[in-house]
């Protein structure tokens, strides 16, 4: 038995649609959608804050907004932060174009499959400086910086710790996340 053929839809026609809040995504082709959970939700704004707080500049988002990064590959990262010379550019007032300065998952069990494979490899491939995977459950993050092609790993950090951001340029602690 042969399986039908999927339509794969191209990020033009994707980032066309009517405005929602849905959090999704487009994965080669393919729209992904994933509701958040109100602790998702409130680590998100944490984490925001946080960025406005340590960022020396730049623009700090939260999604929905769609990113652009290929002709079948648009998504929407819980957080981004743009440098203020950053290479992602705003497109027709709708979506940005191009690999964010910083980007961060906060995983869910819907989710953290996805964000761990398929989405970090898009934001390894196209250049992302940094990327935080953030663990509510275990209450830490994993944090990821561009070693030349690829990521290399930093470390986990959890409460109480602090680590270097290489995008940010400044210390990042963890404190004001888990309390």
């Amino acid at each position: 038995m042969v399986a039908p053929a999927q339509t794969r839809i191209p990020s033009a026609r994707y980032v066309m649609r009517s405005e929602t809040m849905q959090r999704t995504d487009l994965i080669d082709g393919e729209i992904v959608v994933s509701p958040p959970s109100l602790e998702h939700q409130d680590l998100v704004l944490k984490l925001a804050m946080l960025l406005n707080r340590v960022a020396n500049g730049g623009k700090v988002m939260i999604a929905p907004v769609d990113v652009v990064l290929d002709e079948y590959n648009t998504v929407q990262p819980d957080v981004l932060w743009l440098a203020p010379d950053s290479a992602c550019v705003r497109e027709q007032g709708k979506y940005l174009r191009g690999a964010p300065d910083l980007t961060i998952e906060v995983l869910s069990p819907s989710t953290a499959r996805q964000d761990r494979g398929k989405k970090f490899g898009l934001y390894e491939r196209y250049g992302v400086r940094e990327y935080w995977i953030v663990d509510p459950e275990a209450q830490f993050i994993e944090v990821w910086a561009r070693q030349d092609d690829g990521f290399s790993r930093v470390g986990d950090f959890g409460a109480g710790e602090a680590f270097m951001s290489a995008a940010l340029g400044v210390s990042v602690n963890m404190d004001s996340l888990w309390g």
